[in-house]
């Protein structure tokens, strides 16, 4: 019996992507508060875009630890257990993995346990997500062969790349409110 478990984390490339996305998308909204005289003050704004960070930060510091006994999805401890609380279902339990088709028409798999009475999401995002479906297979005995990842590495590279666009156009619009004062 092992004692060490396998951890598996959110891929790099994503948990980038996303919050250079964020970044992209609230970063000018201070100085256009400030440009714009908006009834709320610039610092507020800052707040809420440090705790929105700080939030999609804690949501990508997901975790997936597997070992002889089950396997869990964890978040550290700082992460408040309201936000995201984590989950841990033993080998023993799983029945199935039944797979469902998203609203974008990607698929996802879901383990469905002995009593049927609750599903839980096979993490799909993380690094080695080969590897975690293979231990799947190892301790469940169900097919994993069909099981692809939902999202390939060049559809975030792609949104990296568009982001990086938008944070171009983010600087623009930052000097262009410092350099003339407001805006229309």
């Amino acid at each position: 019996m092992s004692t060490n478990p396998s951890v598996f984390y959110i891929s790099p490339l994503i948990r980038l992507t996303l919050m250079a996305f964020y970044l992209a998308l609230t970063i000018p909204l201070p100085f256009l508060a400030k440009a714009s005289s908006a009834p709320l003050p610039p610092v507020v704004v800052w707040v809420g875009i440090g705790l929105g960070l700080l939030a999609l930060y804690g949501a990508l510091s997901e975790r997936v630890m597997v070992d002889e006994e089950k396997i869990q999805v964890a978040y550290p401890n700082w992460v408040p257990r309201f936000f995201r609380k984590g989950w841990s279902l033993p080998w023993v339990d799983v029945k199935d993995l039944k797979m469902r088709t998203t609203g974008q028409g990607g698929l996802v798999y879901y383990f469905v346990t002995q009593s049927s009475e609750q599903a839980y999401l096979l993490p799909m995002r993380v690094v080695g997500f080969a590897r975690l479906v293979k231990l799947v297979e190892a301790h469940t005995g169900i097919d994993t062969k069909d099981i692809r990842p939902l999202a390939q590495p060049w559809m975030y590279l792609i949104l990296l790349g568009l982001t990086l666009l938008l944070l171009l156009a983010d600087g623009w619009t930052i000097w262009t409110v410092l350099t003339q004062g407001s805006i229309a």
